[in-house]
């Protein structure tokens, strides 16, 4: 096992890690920008290196000053986290030179798998069936133009890269197309240093359905209940929930055998999540996999009893897995918000600011909230705006939602402004009470046909 492993991540995500990491009794390294050095994550570790200045391309996604940090203070191994270097094979591959684990899958597998082109082509050939679109990246804009008239509008352009949102645009018209393919490539290449482009056929009110997966060096791969991650806007997430409710427990099953069989065959190993499109038939469509942790991955922790970043530590260690199938079985439900600093009824401009006043609503049966801040501290303006992820499990979905209403109720944050009354909002509309809501219901729905967040929707 592992004595000392270095963090490159911030925030919440970083502060878990860190935890993992001292349950295991191995040592924490941060890496910290100037703006973080006042963080909870940076206390909290057993020693602390900053690695440059406040913006991303300074510190967190410097590779050389995060290698030269973990030599400098003898780690053995460094765990990504999710978002930065998380899914960036070159990285991976600079930790294996270096002769430091990467906490995560090879880079070969991130390469095929965080490559969105290729992880269609490779699902495609072991059965898994995928959305209609072109056979990797298109050349340019004239083939561009060809798939897009074959596959018929609307379409969607994505980039090869993509992530968070990030290098995604619909095109409704074929009048629109070459507009929305220059932008997307420009927006691909400044966000990803990668400018490939790739079509997929847009699926009107579809639900967006994931399953995660993690897998050892022995050939034991496990898969964990579904999360129905519909509830989001400009392709963001903003709530999760495991189970999905119109997914039956004969489907789970074999959506999971299959992608467990996949992830055996490909020689995929520590954890990822393959997303799907599902329409309102139940027919399942694979978008994309995230070779990486998942933001959400704390509501499959809450139905099966299982500790992901635990796993992922002691799989890349060269361990076997602590448990098997028989113990990802579904126990009750589990429901996550995502508190963000940010202004609903101005557009969600993002509210960077102190907090002044915080108050977290812990304490009973089922609660968990996963953050990495406290009162005083500085939500910047450099970073992602996630305050908190607020999660709730219990035995059955009503009682656990009734449980996250008064706890959003309970919430007191002052010195940044909140989404809270908007996740107040989506808990009490119709389409999340019925869960018929798709990833189409928050931007298409509630806010273009009511012009936006008021604080009376």
């Amino acid at each position: 096992m592992f004595k000392k492993v270095l963090v490159a991540n911030r925030g919440e995500i970083a502060v878990q890690i860190i935890r993992a990491l001292h349950d295991l009794h191995i040592k924490a390294v941060a890496v910290y920008s100037v703006a973080d050095k006042d963080s909870l994550f940076v206390s909290l570790a057993d020693e602390a290196v900053c690695i440059g200045g406040f913006q991303p391309s300074e510190s967190y996604l410097n590779m050389s000053q995060i290698i030269s940090a973990a030599n400098l203070t003898g780690c053995e191994a460094i765990h990504p986290g999710y978002g930065f270097l998380s899914e960036n094979p070159e990285f991976a591959d600079l930790c294996t030179k270096c002769h430091i684990k990467y906490i995560g899958p090879s880079s070969k597998l991130i390469t095929l798998m965080g490559n969105k082109a290729n992880a269609r082509s490779t699902m495609k050939k072991h059965g898994v069936p995928v959305i209609p679109g072109s056979d990797g990246p298109v050349k340019g804009l004239k083939e561009a133009k060809e798939v897009a008239d074959k596959i018929g509008y609307p379409i969607l352009l994505k980039a090869v890269a993509g992530g968070g949102g990030k290098g995604i645009r619909e095109v409704d018209h074929a009048a629109d197309l070459e507009s929305a393919f220059l932008q997307t490539q420009e927006e691909a290449r400044i966000s990803f240093d990668d400018d490939r482009i790739y079509i997929e056929k847009l699926l009107h009110g579809a639900k967006h359905v994931e399953m995660q997966v993690i897998a050892d060096n022995f050939g034991n791969v496990v898969y964990l209940p579904e999360r129905d991650c519909s509830m989001q806007r400009n392709h963001q997430k903003i709530m999760e929930e495991s189970p999905c409710t119109q997914i039956s427990s004969a489907q789970r099953q074999q959506i999971g055998e299959l992608l467990a069989k996949t992830t055996r065959e490909i020689g995929y190993t520590n954890t990822g999540t393959y997303e799907f499109l599902m329409d309102n038939k139940n027919n399942m469509y694979f978008m994309e996999m995230n070779a990486r942790l998942q933001v959400e991955h704390t509501i499959s922790e809450e139905v099966t009893g299982i500790e992901l970043i635990k796993a992922q530590i002691l799989v890349a260690a060269n361990e076997k897995l602590p448990f098997t199938q028989k113990d990802a079985e579904v126990k009750g439900y589990a429901i996550e918000c995502r508190l963000n600093a940010e202004d609903p009824e101005n557009n969600f401009m993002p509210s960077p600011g102190t907090i002044s006043k915080l108050f977290l609503p812990m304490g009973t049966l089922g609660v968990r909230i996963d953050s990495g801040v406290t009162t005083g501290s500085f939500i910047s303006p450099y970073y992602d705006s996630m305050i908190a992820k607020l999660i709730v499990h219990m035995d059955d979905r009503k009682d656990a939602v009734t449980k996250m209403k008064r706890m959003l109720k309970e919430l007191q944050i002052n010195g940044v402004k909140t989404n809270t009354n908007f996740l107040s909002t989506l808990l009490n509309t119709d389409a999340f009470k019925k869960s018929t809501y798709t990833n189409e219901f928050v931007q298409k729905h509630l806010l273009t046909e009511q012009g936006g967040f008021h604080e009376s929707n």
